[in-house]
């Protein structure tokens, strides 16, 4: 049985953003902060501005003389407050952290920045009426929270998800699957939602029986890393299965899923990451095995496993 360890930290969770929550619910240094704080305008699509591998931060001032409620805090930079706000009146050059961040080479401060405003500002787009009272709700603490008219409060949510690499007893060999909607040849570790009632490690068995049919043991945790898409944090795990057991596709969402060698993912590896932005990579005919982009967990704990040996 393998027993690698990640080797890198997951590019999302390298975050170097002060998040000062003390501040969060001083609304009177919050507001003295406005006028030196930088903003991050962010459209619907989660496109922001990008300058250089870091995001394009602006005078707040420039957007509002004053704090206005659909600005979240993000934290600090020094002593300058940094907020975010969707703002679909944004131009120039603009990306987003999940189609184009595998080639974006964003700094750690950026990507921690982004991944940060993106839950936050998803979450305020879809919690407008409180889900216990019904009435409707204004942010609060900095826009980390909000508050129904009722006076009940309610916090962003996160929505805990697992993420498996499947090893055979030597550790030789992985289990990779691919779902309908990927290009062809792109394959992944195998994920999903954890269920209410579920322990972790019960829904990685859970999982992986439902999508490939193959049972798992040795269940052992890696890591974790935000994933903002919505409002999501992955957490890593490796398992040992059999290869010999047949593989089948209960639930719809794997269509296909094979066992690579280690050479295999290697050389994949070396061919550089699929992303939406990359279309070398995807056009290639003599690639038979596409890996996911460097901002997913998944590339980061297959790498540490490929470089194994």
């Amino acid at each position: 049985m393998s027993g690698f360890q990640l080797n890198a930290i997951p590019v999302l969770s390298r975050t170097s953003l002060d998040r000062a929550e003390h501040l969060r619910s001083d609304e009177q240094a919050l507001k003295e902060g406005w006028a030196q704080a930088k903003l991050l305008r962010m459209n619907r699509r989660g496109q922001v501005r990008i300058d250089g591998g870091a995001v394009v931060l602006e005078a707040a001032t420039d957007f509002a003389d004053e704090r206005t409620l659909e600005a979240v805090f993000l934290g600090l930079d020094g002593d300058i407050h940094l907020w975010a706000v969707r703002d679909n009146t944004i131009e120039g050059n603009l990306a987003d952290l999940r189609a184009h961040g595998a080639t974006l080479e964003l700094d750690d401060f950026s990507t921690g920045l982004l991944s940060t405003a993106i839950a936050l500002l998803n979450w305020h787009d879809k919690a407008r009426y409180s889900s216990t009272d019904g009435t409707a709700t204004v942010a609060t603490n900095g826009g980390w929270s909000r508050t129904s008219e009722a006076g009940h409060e309610e916090f962003p949510r996160t929505d805990p998800a697992v993420i498996c690499l499947i090893t055979d007893e030597s550790g030789d060999r992985v289990l990779l699957g691919r779902q309908n909607s990927w290009p062809e040849g792109l394959f992944s570790l195998l994920a999903g939602f954890v269920e209410a009632g579920e322990s972790l490690e019960r829904c990685v068995e859970r999982e992986i029986k439902e999508e490939v049919g193959v049972d798992v043991r040795d269940i052992r945790y890696l890591g974790s890393q935000p994933w903002p898409f919505p409002r999501s944090l992955m957490l890593g795990f490796t398992a040992v299965a059999d290869p010999e057991q047949p593989l089948t596709f209960h639930d719809g969402e794997i269509v296909e899923a094979y066992w690579f060698t280690r050479d295999e993912v290697r050389e994949a590896l070396a061919a550089g990451a699929w992303g939406r932005d990359n279309t070398e990579v995807l056009q290639s005919t003599e690639r038979k095995l596409l890996l996911p982009g460097s901002i997913s967990i998944a590339r980061t704990i297959v790498e540490s496993w490929a470089a194994e040996g």
